[in-house]
């Protein structure tokens, strides 16, 4: 790809992935830091992106996903504009890998939320081979380039379509994940659920924010195999979301189910605020099948043991933040759209 071979370029992602997974004490202290700059993103949550993406490129799954893709090596570098998301530590990452991976030039225009993380991690691939220096852009405007990789909300997602047209472009709006429960799962896959509702705080596009579950469905073992979770409340800004959407459940008198940090409400729709699980009960598993594939432009992807027949990508329980290199947002294949532009 580009000057490097598959095998060569495998090896110096595979470095820098070895370098995420055991950070040292500069990164370390990066890590500790991020909070001061958004409040959402304390040292767990960075520790934990950093680490999913160490774990992620690891060089075996490096060589299977780059071998699925045959670039022109011979034709010009193209300019590619990134809108990179800043809901999550490092959320754009995939983005610019996959820019870096096809030979192409990354114009990045990083989050504010999280403009130091991604800089960072590519001055350490830098360091690694010398060359990526070249490769890549931090930019506070777009423009002289050739197509457009943009994520937003789906309010900003309008302004992309009309703004970048003329271009070929992937345009990503918002979108959620669901779990589908059957009623069998053990106390250790609902804890691992746990997982998939609270990491980063729920402000993941694969954070789970919909259960489908059986009629009548019994929420206490759920409830006690995520008590362990319980220390999420003590965020301040988690507080206040679990504070507010209380409130307005008490004083609409909607009913409601409430464990003190996570407030799980019967609701149909697939986005829930934050601090709130939305349930739906189901009585035909193809029901909630017909259901998924309705709204599959809106999910990331879902959690479930359930032999599911759908479109969007499912994993098991507490896997959605755990993404390999080939789960593409919004199951658009990035490198496949790269290679042939």
């Amino acid at each position: 790809m580009s000057k490097f071979n598959i095998n060569y370029l495998a090896g110096v992602l595979s470095t820098l992935g070895g370098q995420l997974s055991y950070p040292d004490e500069e990164l370390f202290a990066l890590i500790k830091d991020e909070h001061h700059y958004n409040a959402w993103f304390t040292p767990a949550s960075v520790e934990q992106a950093v680490k999913a993406i160490g774990k992620m490129l690891n060089k075996q799954d490096l060589l299977t996903w780059l071998s699925n893709y045959d670039p022109d090596t011979g034709k010009e570098s193209k300019k590619i504009g990134l809108i990179l998301a800043g809901n999550i530590p490092l959320g754009g990452f995939h983005d610019v890998l996959c820019v870096l991976a096809t030979g192409n030039h990354a114009l990045i225009k990083s989050a504010t939320q999280d403009a130091r993380l991604i800089r960072y991690v590519l001055n350490m691939l830098v360091k690694i081979d010398g060359d990526f220096k070249e490769r890549y852009t931090f930019v506070e405007r777009l423009e002289n380039f050739d197509a457009i990789i943009a994520t937003g909300s789906n309010n900003t997602s309008r302004y992309f379509e009309y703004y970048f047209s003329k271009v070929p472009n992937i345009i990503r709006k918002n979108r959620n994940s669901v779990a589908v429960l059957t009623g069998d799962e053990t106390t250790e896959q609902l804890h691992n659920l746990g997982h998939d509702i609270f990491d980063y705080y729920g402000l993941g596009c694969r954070n789970v924010s919909k259960l489908q579950v059986p009629k009548d469905y019994d929420f206490v073992p759920f409830f006690e195999a995520i008590e362990s979770y319980h220390p999420i409340i003590n965020h301040h800004k988690y507080n206040n979301n679990y504070d507010y959407n209380k409130s307005i459940y008490l004083v609409n008198r909607d009913k409601h189910l409430d464990n003190g940090f996570l407030l799980v409400k019967e609701d149909e729709r697939m986005v829930s605020p934050l601090a709130v699980v939305f349930h739906e009960p189901y009585e035909d598993i193809k029901a909630v099948e017909a259901l998924l594939s309705r709204e599959s432009e809106n999910i990331q992807c879902i959690v479930s043991t359930a032999a599911l027949d759908v479109s969007n990508q499912v994993v098991d329980f507490g896997q959605s933040q755990q993404p390999a290199l080939w789960d593409y947002a919004d199951g658009i294949d990035t490198m496949d759209f790269l290679t042939k532009l």
